[in-house]
C-alpha cells in the first residue's frame, strides 16, 4: 500500500529554525524508496506505507529529541498523490 504525507515543521525558539528544518527534510531524502517533495509551506512524502511512516515518525522523533519545543502539522492520506498533485 502506498501513503503521501504532507507535513510541516515549527521549531519554536530556536535561532536556527531554517538548518533545522532542513536537516530533517534531508534526512528524508536519504532514504530509499521515498520521494521527498518541498515547496514554501510544507513538505510532501511519497512511498511505501510502513517505510514512508517509520522513517517520518523516527525523523520526528530525532527532531523532538534534539530541540526544546517543536512542532510538526501532519496530513496522512491513503495512496500515492504525487502525480495527483503534479497534475493539478
Amino acid at each position: 500500500m502506498k501513503i503521501s504525507i504532507e507535513l510541516s515543521l515549527y521549531p519554536l525558539a530556536m535561532d536556527n529554525f531554517k538548518d533545522e528544518i532542513w536537516a530533517f527534510i534531508k534526512r528524508l531524502r536519504q532514504v530509499e524508496g521515498l520521494n521527498v517533495v518541498t515547496n514554501g509551506m510544507s513538505t510532501q512524502v511519497f512511498g511505501d506505507y510502513d517505510l514512508a511512516v517509520s522513517n517520518v515518525m523516527r525523523e520526528m522523533k530525532q527532531v523532538h529529541s534534539k530541540t526544546n519545543s517543536a512542532v510538526f502539522a501532519c496530513k496522512f492520506i491513503n495512496g500515492d498523490r504525487s502525480q495527483v498533485e503534479a497534475e493539478s
